[in-house]
């Protein structure tokens, strides 16, 4: 099983990213992907989950109206789509995987989630 994240980049304060994060060796319609981030000297967040099966997705309120998370199950992706992006918002974003039908009651839930992606960075600049 693996997750494979891209899209990170340098990006000005107000610009846009697009995330994705590929999933090998199982049955993306089976699980739950999460996205999550960390900064230097910060503690792990998570930002957005989407429930394949449910058909349900959450944010964080640091992120709400300004990341979309999306799946292409036909392809095995998960995006994150990162608009108005703020120079807070820099960190390593990682996503990961849970085989369950909902995600996590509580999106910084991170031990719930039983594979994770190597991460990729993401620099706002002001």
């Amino acid at each position: 099983v693996q997750l494979v994240e891209s899209g990170g980049g340098l990006v000005q304060a107000g610009g846009s990213l697009r995330l994705s994060c590929a999933a090998a060796g199982l049955d993306f319609d089976d699980y739950a992907i999460g996205w999550f981030r960390q900064a230097p000297g910060k503690e792990r967040e998570g930002i957005s989950c989407i429930s394949q099966r449910a058909g349900t997705t959450n944010y964080a309120d640091s992120v709400k109206g300004r990341f979309t998370i999306s799946s292409d199950n036909a392809k095995d992706i998960v995006f994150l789509q990162m608009n108005n992006l703020k120079p807070d918002d820099t960190a390593v974003y990682r996503c990961a995987a849970v085989l369950a039908v909902f995600c996590p009651p509580f999106i910084n839930w991170s031990d719930r989630y039983d594979t994770w992606g190597q991460g990729t960075q993401v620099t706002v600049s002001s």
